[in-house]
């Protein structure tokens, strides 16, 4: 059941990164930086108020109550003189204000390190769990992995929500999350395996992922407490990026439990099911 849910929102989110693509924030589009200090304190809802609806999407950050980032599509040098009188007429006079090109390139050159950084980890976690558990526990441990970011990326792209620098960040921290989890359960089923006397193997599995579950509870709630209170308070320039480590968090959780444990126990027992019927057909 949880193998098949797994595949039918994996197909659905890469149906949706074929129709549709993901959303991109103008880190990767390239966009308008505008560096605006006001003489008066000032609200970001004033200061969304005076980009209109054209600018909806922008980012927004504070440095101080007067003093912000503005993160927004490109714009003409006369789009930007426009921009500038209508935060005037909406948010306050302007004390002081600058703004800058944002060329996508930086953010391309980041997602391909970050694409090699994930192959490099790949790779070397790969080489690590063989030596230190078996080739098996790898391998699974490794399409656990892959599972949970094409799970991020595939929701991102059904829901449309932004995918900005910091999107890459939070892929890369949910991909240690779930390698950390799965190699939690990992151990305890080799421990189990040393001790075993006559349950079978699917009992075995089974028991290893109850022994680890509290623990396995305890942890993702702690980090879902923390990343839903920066949801909810960090505001709109953080929004996207807590969202995305919650996602990642609980498909983290999720595949540890029900998808790199099921496909170890699977390959394991199609092995052993294969050298009994040779063995039974040499004799």
């Amino acid at each position: 059941f949880w193998v098949v849910l797994s595949l039918v929102i994996t197909v659905l989110g890469l149906g949706s990164l074929a129709w549709q693509g993901l959303n991109l924030h103008i880190d990767f589009t390239g966009g308008t930086i505008l560096d605006v200090k006001f003489e008066q304190p000032v609200s970001i809802e004033k200061i969304r108020e005076g980009l209109g609806a054209e600018h909806k999407d922008a980012e927004i950050q504070a440095t101080s109550d007067r003093s912000f980032y503005i993160k927004t599509l490109p714009v003409s040098e006369e789009q930007r003189l426009e921009l500038w009188k209508n935060l005037e007429a909406k948010a306050g006079k302007i004390a002081a204000k600058s703004n800058e090109v944002v060329q996508p390139a930086i953010s391309k050159e980041l997602t391909r390190m970050a694409l090699y950084a994930l192959i490099i980890a790949s790779i070397l976690q790969l080489i690590y769990i063989t030596v230190r558990f078996e080739f098996k526990f790898a391998v699974t441990a490794i399409v656990a992995l892959l599972h949970d970011a094409l799970i991020l990326i595939g929701i991102f792209s059904i829901f449309r929500w932004q995918v900005a620098g910091s999107f890459v960040a939070a892929t890369l921290t949910v991909v240690g999350y779930s390698m950390h989890d799965t190699i939690i359960i990992f151990d305890r089923i080799r421990e189990n395996l040393k001790l075993r006397k006559k349950e079978t193997l699917t009992e075995l599995v089974n028991n290893s992922i109850n022994h680890t579950l509290t623990r396995t509870i305890k942890t993702v709630m702690t980090t879902l407490l923390a990343l839903t209170a920066i949801l909810i308070f960090g505001g709109y320039t953080i929004r996207d990026f807590a969202i995305a480590l919650i996602i990642g968090i609980v498909s983290g959780t999720y595949s540890s439990i029900f998808i790199a444990s099921a496909m170890w126990l699977w390959w394991v027992e199609r092995e052993r099911t294969k050298r009994r019927k040779a063995a039974v057909a040499k004799g």
